[in-house]
């Protein structure tokens, strides 16, 4: 349970509590201080991306914060999707629609017939305590997140936290033509969608503070992420490619089928299950109240089930999101890329400051106050 302040500095926090009822005591001390809710912004936002005021990032970026999505949780990292399939081209063509994933479809489901072992799992589960699911695994979870951020402190040490120790070679994060191949067709316990640092922070791909990997079966040796031909190992050239198929036309025209899935409508129910999009139940948001477990020991195991598996967002829409109807030039994005210098955001509160709180969101474990967001 946790409240998270967005001030109007431009700072946040994760306040974590114990129970519901503790939560809602700090929320009630709160309220003088809060000016809106995130709620009303959610339409005022959603035109000014079909206008094309504002870019995908950034409306990606509102939509996973309004959804409970949060820097500052890994069991609920902000999600984005995969743009592109074409990892291996020594060119990457933006205007060829060949270049891109259906965002139409879950990552799990790109492939007709890795789509159809899916569906047949589904068919075949039959448990009366269980839900029946396409996915035993999920998108996004603190392991995923630890996964992909692994050569970037702090998120090392968190990943040797959880595991114990670095993983097996073979299975940590060393190419990103394999772990496409690996998401998309190869592996039916592997449905990761990626991270927000995947267009902008080139410097998680690079093993700078030298830590030893070990090496593969093959010999090989994991460092820095092996990148596609088109990226000339370079880190920021395929940041900045990757960012501007995010901005892309072909995406602009296609993400709302992604928001669908990921935040809509085709998040549950009989929708999710015609899209192939059905999780394991207990990663949904309200389908477990952990205040009603009174044992101790049950409690713990059930918020370490939810964990281990994933979270889905909390569901935005109920009906099909609409399409973007202008789509901006990447022009300025790609030249601001080019010319910044991109570092991590790893910001502390000095305690010190006082700042008006201005706006708040409410979930079911989560309370979210913030400033009106700067678009």
């Amino acid at each position: 349970m946790a409240i998270e302040i967005f001030s109007t500095d431009g700072r946040n926090c994760l306040l974590v509590f114990q129970s519901v009822y503790k939560r809602d005591e700090v929320y009630n001390k709160l309220k003088p201080f809060i000016v809106r809710t995130l709620d009303m912004d959610l339409s005022t936002v959603m035109q000014r991306w079909i206008q094309g005021e504002l870019d995908n990032f950034g409306y990606l970026m509102f939509l996973n914060t309004i959804a409970g999505r949060s820097y500052n949780d890994l069991h609920q990292y902000p999600v984005f999707p995969w743009v592109l399939k074409d990892y291996t081209s020594n060119t990457l063509d933006l205007n060829n629609p060949d270049s891109f994933r259906d965002l139409s479809k879950p990552v799990g489901a790109q492939s007709e017939s890795r789509m159809q072992k899916f569906v047949q799992q589904y068919g075949e589960l039959e448990d009366e305590t269980i839900p029946k699911y396409h996915y035993g695994a999920h998108y996004s979870s603190a392991g995923s997140v630890l996964h992909y951020l692994l050569r970037l402190e702090p998120f090392t040490q968190q990943f040797i936290n959880l595991q114990g120790r670095f993983d097996h070679p073979d299975r940590l994060f060393h190419s990103m033509p394999m772990t496409w191949a690996s998401v998309s067709e190869l592996n039916m316990m592997d449905v990761k969608e990626l991270i927000p640092e995947f267009y902008y922070l080139p410097q998680f791909l690079q093993n700078n503070s030298k830590f030893d990997f070990g090496e593969k079966q093959t010999k090989e040796r994991i460092d820095d992420v092996q990148l596609p031909p088109w990226a000339k190992e370079d880190p920021l050239l395929f940041v900045k490619k990757h960012r501007k198929a995010l901005e892309s036309e072909y995406v602009s025209k296609n993400l709302h089928g992604w928001i669908d899935l990921i935040f809509g409508y085709k998040q549950q129910g009989k929708e999710a299950i015609d899209a192939v999009n059905v999780f394991y139940y207990m990663t949904y948001e309200g389908t477990v109240n952990i205040e009603d477990i009174v044992d101790p020991t049950a409690k713990k195991a059930t918020i370490d089930q939810i964990n281990g598996f994933g979270q889905t967002p909390a569901q935005l829409f109920t009906k099909p999101h609409p399409k973007r109807a202008v789509f901006p030039s990447t022009d300025s994005i790609f030249t601001d890329l080019q010319n910044s210098q991109i570092v991590p955001l790893l910001v502390k509160s000095s305690g010190t400051q006082r700042s008006k709180i201005g706006s708040v969101r409410y979930h079911h474990d989560r309370l979210f106050i913030g400033d009106k967001l700067s678009l």
